[in-house]
């Protein structure tokens, strides 16, 4: 009767750690810099997001801060007491204040405490393509408010992309005139970007 009882009490304190780590699903908003790349000179207005680079990419492309507005999905597994994994889907998209729209998806394998901390990393898609998401946070409680707080870092990669100059571009009407120019291609090095982001999410525990 006794190992019985103990037996109870041992699941009950198991399943009341477990209830501690809250499920952290639901709407993020929050800031993202993005350095010098082609997606911040798209947000700064600088160029297009898929248009050629001009040759002087590089004396002209600067950083840009905008907003992120979007929504976690996660599962978790491995419960084990005070600490459980946690698989997240993130889907968020920025640009939206400037009239722009830059989406990007996230999917991150970590781990959650009881204490509120986490961290994760995984692979992230976006215009600039595949990269690797490295991220940590912390969940805030306001009676049964949660407020995760989550930190992320997206390393960007160098890349080459064929630019094609205006043909004729000063052509007036009269071949053979100095102001004639014919086009030609070039190719313009850059970074995808490295992306800094602080997000703020909202749940009620369960």
């Amino acid at each position: 009767m006794k190992k019985s009882l103990f037996t109870i009490a041992l699941g009950l304190g198991l399943l009341t750690a477990n209830a501690q780590i809250q499920s952290l699903a639901g709407p993020r908003l929050g800031l993202v810099y993005i350095s010098a790349s082609p997606g911040s000179s798209f947000l700064n207005g600088t160029t297009k997001l898929f248009d050629d680079l001009p040759e002087d990419y590089n004396d002209i492309a600067k950083g840009a801060l905008t907003s992120l507005y979007g929504w976690q999905w996660e599962s978790r597994f491995a419960d084990g007491g005070n600490v459980t994994g946690v698989v997240e889907w993130i889907a968020l998209v920025g640009g939206m204040e400037k009239g722009k729209f830059l989406p990007s998806i996230s999917s991150m394998v970590g781990a959650r405490t009881a204490s509120g901390l986490e961290y994760a990393v995984g692979p992230n898609l976006s215009f600039g393509g595949i990269a690797m998401v490295f991220g940590m946070g912390y969940n805030f409680k306001s009676g049964s408010l949660n407020m995760p707080v989550n930190i992320a870092f997206v390393p960007g990669r160098s890349g080459s992309r064929l630019g094609d100059s205006d043909s004729n571009a000063g052509f007036d009407g009269v071949w053979g005139t100095p102001d004639d120019v014919d086009g030609y291609e070039y190719d313009v090095d850059y970074h995808t970007g490295n992306r800094f982001s602080i997000t703020v999410g909202f749940n009620l525990s369960k």
